[in-house]
Formats: structure tokens, C-alpha cells, sequence
């Protein structure tokens, strides 16, 4: 792991192989580990950058501790800084779920930055009434229980995160889960409940996009994927089964082989 200063934290990544670079943004409430599986794939063809996120992992809130709030801007400005750091131009950004809605904030204010998007069981829309207060109490919820709240959260919601015939994956996604800061869920819940919508900016991706979902997600589900997939100009849509919320850790050959084949079809001829 290395680690890069921004201007108001420090974020630690992994930076694997050489080629075109593939910038891996991870959900709530996980941490760089859940693309290990595509790490270790996609480092034989593409300089893969996995960060832990503001918040999530190694990387402390920072600045933002002060304020229990982390905007989706914030995330997508640590990873350009990371980018910039890195001396890297343009990227593949690939986020799933939260990591998805980064990826859409970071093409909204750095468009030449992204050479192609991938976006995995996430949506664009902007939060409903109710869905702001369910992430304001739930982040309440975090803060006053500490690890013994993440723990509860993390046994509640397990079957929606991993389909319970992807037995497999569970035990590592519970553990993600378990281990994340509760201060950083909770400011990374309050950020997400005053998203903007997406949806316009969706219409103005310029650069090829894949769309992926599992075909059991009851969080994001095929309808939303579909979504997006009308709304981004130059997409693929793809849906795996068996999987729900998570098909690059419950399904990660199908998963990874929809993603090579939008990464070759990126390539630019010499």
C-alpha cells in the first residue's frame, strides 16, 4: 500500500501493474479489498489504482471529521488529486454502488480525466425525502452505537449485499463491513443524502461506458441499471446472474469477463 496528501487527507491505495490505467472506486461500506479479485486480473493488462476512500480502510477522515459530512465532491476530488500524484491524465473509472455515484460526480466536474466509465449496481437519481432521513437516522444510528452498530447493520443487511446462495463471498464482505470507522459511514451516509441527480449528466458521457448489475439486486435493481443504460449515449448493459448486489466478489469471472471485453474494446489502434 502507498499513500498520496491531499489537501485535507491522506489516501492510501494500491497501485498494481502497467498499461492503460483502471481507477477501482469501491461501495459503502467496504474498502479496497473488494476488488482484490479484479486486482489481481486486471494488473496483468492495466495499471490498477484501488484506493480506500475518505473515511474507509486505512484512509482517515481527514478534514472532514470535523464536520461529519463527506459530499460525493470531496471523494471525487481525492481521487483526481490521487490521479494528479500518480501523473496519470485519464482513466477508466469503475465504481460500484456509492462508488458508482463517485464516479458519476468525477465525470460531472472532470470529464477529460475519465476514458471510459463503468458504473455497477449503483443510480443516478437524487435522494427521495425518505431516503434522506432513512441515511440521516442511520447515520445517527452508527455514530451513538460505534463498532457494535456497524456490526448490527452489517448482520442485517448482509443477505442483500451477497445473494445467500453466494455463500463464498459473505464472510469477507461481513468482515469489510465490521471493520469500517462508524464516524466514516455515517459522514459518508450524510454526504450521499444531499447528492444531486445524475441523470442530465449522464446524457453528456462522451466516452464509452458498461453498465453492470446483478440480477438479484434489490438495492439498485435491473430497472435502474437500464436506466443508465438509456440515458449514457455509447453503453453496454449487462446483467449477471446469480448475483445480487456485489458480482464482482459473488460472480467474479462472469463479472471480470464483461469487464475485459469493454477494456479491449477501449483500445486505441497503435
Amino acid at each position: 500500500m502507498r499513500f498520496t496528501d491531499t489537501a485535507t487527507t491522506r489516501v492510501y491505495f494500491e497501485d498494481r501493474g502497467s498499461g492503460p490505467a483502471l481507477l477501482l472506486v469501491h461501495g459503502h461500506p467496504f474498502d479496497h479489498t473488494m476488488w482484490q479479485h479484479q486486482i489481481d486480473r486486471f494488473s496483468l493488462t492495466h495499471r490498477v489504482i484501488v484506493p480506500d476512500l475518505r473515511g474507509y480502510g486505512i484512509t482517515p477522515l481527514g478534514a472532514t471529521e470535523l464536520t461529519g459530512f463527506t459530499d460525493l465532491g470531496d471523494f471525487a476530488e481525492d481521487l483526481v488529486a490521487l490521479l494528479d500524484d500518480l501523473g496519470i491524465e485519464e482513466a477508466v473509472v469503475a465504481g460500484l454502488s456509492m462508488g458508482g455515484q463517485i464516479a458519476m460526480e468525477l465525470h460531472r466536474r472532470h470529464p477529460e480525466r475519465v476514458r471510459g466509465l463503468v458504473l455497477a449496481d449503483t443510480f443516478p437519481a437524487a435522494e427521495t425525502e425518505e431516503g434522506r432521513a432513512a441515511r440521516n437516522a442511520m447515520a445517527d444510528r452508527l455514530l451513538a452505537g460505534g463498532a457494535d452498530a456497524m456490526q448490527e447493520y452489517a448482520d442485517e443487511v448482509l443477505d442483500r449485499m451477497v445473494a445467500p446462495y453466494n455463500t463464498h463471498a459473505a464472510p469477507h464482505v461481513h468482515r469489510m463491513m465490521c471493520a469500517t470507522d462508524p464516524a466514516g459511514a455515517a459522514a459518508a451516509l450524510r454526504g450521499r443524502a444531499e447528492r444531486p441527480d445524475y441523470r442530465e449528466s449522464l446524457t453528456t458521457v462522451a466516452v464509452p461506458a458498461l453498465v453492470v448489475v446483478g440480477r438479484d439486486d434489490t438495492y439498485t435493481p435491473v430497472e435502474d441499471a437500464e436506466e443508465m443504460h438509456a440515458l449514457l449515449p455509447h453503453s453496454t448493459l449487462a446483467v449477471i446472474e446469480r448475483a445480487a448486489h456485489l458480482p464482482n466478489l459473488e460472480r467474479p469471472e462472469e463479472f471480470d469477463s464483461v469487464l475485459d471485453s469493454y477494456l479491449r474494446s477501449l483500445v486505441r489502434p497503435s
